[in-house]
């Protein structure tokens, strides 16, 4: 089956498909517009013609019209605010997986990225869907329609017409003014608030390392400031979006009194009708009340569009997919060719001036092999192991898994071939065996067991009270630090993947840990995997059969264990051939 991903950006996409959406939108807020007609309309008919004539059954007869018109003016505004909330959750349905996507990739860069790292992509993708079922929205399409009320109020006199423009464009100017003050401070708040969510994520899932080291205090005390300052700068913000908007709510009421005075006026003048003073005062307030919602609803207008240019832009860097068809099951030859990796880059850092993390790495292992890399620290060893994955991309060279390139397998068709067991283990909500199962709804239950068995926590998980289906989360883990390695060992193994790549599998293990850990290198490299081990203690090479050596990014060494061990290994120039 064929995988493709069109070169256009998917959330500008989405927008599109709701265009029927949004015409429908504009026509019902057309109707709504022209029905908000009937008061002015009711009004001339009641004070030109009724009292005039005295006739009760003309009173009625409009009455009972406005009664129909009103109901239509009710329909066509739950329509529209049905219609907006539709194309809410149809906008979230069509991306919002998409969305959940480059939160997964955020981490998988490897220093590569463009997009704002203060982009949020679920939760703007939330502020946006936000905006699309507010009262704000329903103001935007409203505003088309000022010049047709405003037209009116001319038809009905000229000076009241410029009275009523005169109006409009001091309550367009102070919208103006409010946003280019505001917009800064709303932009400032939420970039402070970004950094404060980072840091209150990373204090709880460090809580017990902050508390051990005295630490907690200090964060409050850093906590405190930042969310001052946000608050701080989002009320300069919010105060000013406020002030504006008592002003333009004043300023329309003060409108009001005018034209009814200047209205009464030109009555006393003759030049109009008693009618014509009330209908002025309706449609003037009509014209302007676009404006004084969108007043009222400016921060959120300004979250929104925040929002929204985040998104296109998180969406226009997303990485465009070669044609790739379902490769069948690797056997596990691995061949790596002048791997290459560099630093992230800086603000303004050349590429040719970023240090190379791995230089030129190459090798081969065939299936039953197993690989243990070893070198000091910030070697290179948990970079290549990412490499070997498809988590990172270097910048030359490839990973070649049975002769295809990592790229050509989709991400999950690719994840089923792979065991990844990386440094920092994370734990996902969910149960034991939900765990050891990467979440696999099809998953058996023999696989699972299977799993835990090699890697020697089948007993250990039988003795928790509620077994494999014991929940795990980051607040409540019932296992340590060991047990929890041991685990993430099994979720690697699960499956019997033909790649195993084990970052210091071993760093919190005991004794017998090793022992198990050895055990299952040894029964999965029976099985015809490759298993690549980055490892600090020699214990962890006790299973394999050959050696690396990293220096600075480079090969300095790599053959049989013997023979790097205890001999002299094959030259780095033969193996690059």
């Amino acid at each position: 089956m064929w995988h493709r991903k069109t070169a256009d950006n998917a959330y500008l996409g989405a927008f599109r498909e709701l265009r029927g959406a949004f015409i429908l939108v504009g026509l019902f807020s057309a109707a709504i517009n022209v029905l908000m007609l009937t008061g002015p309309i009711y009004m001339l008919q009641v004070y030109d013609r009724v009292l005039s004539s005295g006739s009760v059954a003309t009173l009625l007869g409009l009455f009972g019209i406005v009664i129909l018109l009103y109901a239509f003016l009710g329909l066509y505004s739950f329509l529209r605010a049905r219609l907006l909330s539709r194309a809410a959750l149809r906008l979230d349905a069509r991306i919002g997986d998409e969305a959940f996507r480059f939160v997964l990739r955020g981490g998988a860069t490897g220093g590569r990225s463009r997009i704002d790292p203060r982009a949020q992509p679920v939760r703007d993708l939330e502020l946006v869907r936000g905006f699309l079922g507010s009262p704000a929205i329903a103001g935007l399409f409203d505003m088309p329609w000022m010049p047709v009320f405003l037209g009116l109020t001319f038809l009905i006199h000229p000076w009241l017409g410029w009275l009523t423009l005169a109006g409009a464009g001091m309550v367009i100017v102070a919208a103006l003014l409010n946003q280019v003050l505001a917009q800064k401070s709303i932009h400032q708040a939420m970039s402070i608030e970004g950094a404060e969510r980072t840091l209150v994520e990373q204090a709880r899932e460090d809580a017990e390392t902050l508390q051990a080291l005295g630490m907690r205090e200090r964060l409050v005390r850093r906590w405190r400031r930042m969310h001052d300052a946000a608050l701080a700068t989002g009320q300069v913000g919010s105060d000013r979006s406020e002030g504006f908007a008592a002003f333009s709510k004043s300023f329309r009421l003060l409108l009001q009194s005018a034209l009814l005075t200047m209205g009464a006026y030109l009555a006393l003048r003759q030049e109009i009708t008693p009618g014509m003073i009330i209908a002025t005062s309706i449609i003037a307030g009509r014209a302007l009340a676009p404006v004084d919602q969108v007043i009222g609803q400016w921060r959120a207008i300004g979250r929104a569009r925040e929002a929204h240019q985040r998104l296109r832009e998180v969406f226009d860097q997303a990485p465009p997919e070669k044609p790739r068809i379902d490769l069948p099951a690797p056997a596990g030859d691995l061949r790596v060719t002048s791997l290459t990796k560099l630093a992230p880059a800086g603000p303004e850092e050349a590429q040719a001036d970023r240090p190379r993390i791995l230089d030129r790495v190459s090798f081969a292992l065939s299936p039953g092999d197993g690989l243990g890399v070893v070198g000091n620290s910030a070697a290179g060893k948990s970079t290549l192991a990412k490499l070997l994955v498809g988590v990172w991309t270097a910048e030359s060279g490839e990973v070649r898994l049975d002769r295809a390139t990592l790229d050509q397998w989709t991400p999950e068709a690719l994840g089923r071939h792979i065991g990844y067991l990386p440094q920092s283990l994370q734990i996902l909500s969910g149960s034991i065996a939900e765990n050891i199962a990467r979440f696999d709804p099809e998953a058996k239950d023999a696989d699972i067991i299977e799993a835990a068995r090699i890697a020697g926590v089948h007993d250990m998980i039988l003795g928790l009270p509620d077994g494999y289906a014991t929940h795990m989360d980051r607040l409540t883990r019932p296992l340590s630090g060991g047990q929890i390695q041991r685990l993430g060992l099994a979720r690697a193994i699960y499956g019997a993947p033909r790649l195993i790549v084990l970052d210091e599998p071993n760093s919190n293990l005991d004794a017998n840990g090793d022992d198990a850990l050895a055990e299952a290198i040894r029964t999965m490299r029976a099985k015809g995997c490759v298993v690549v081990v980055m490892a600090h203690r020699p214990s962890a090479l006790a299973s394999v059969n050959k050696i690396m050596l990293l220096h600075q990014g480079r090969m300095a060494k790599f053959g049989d264990k013997d023979e790097v061990l205890h001999g002299k290994p094959r030259p780095v120039s033969v193996v690059a051939q």
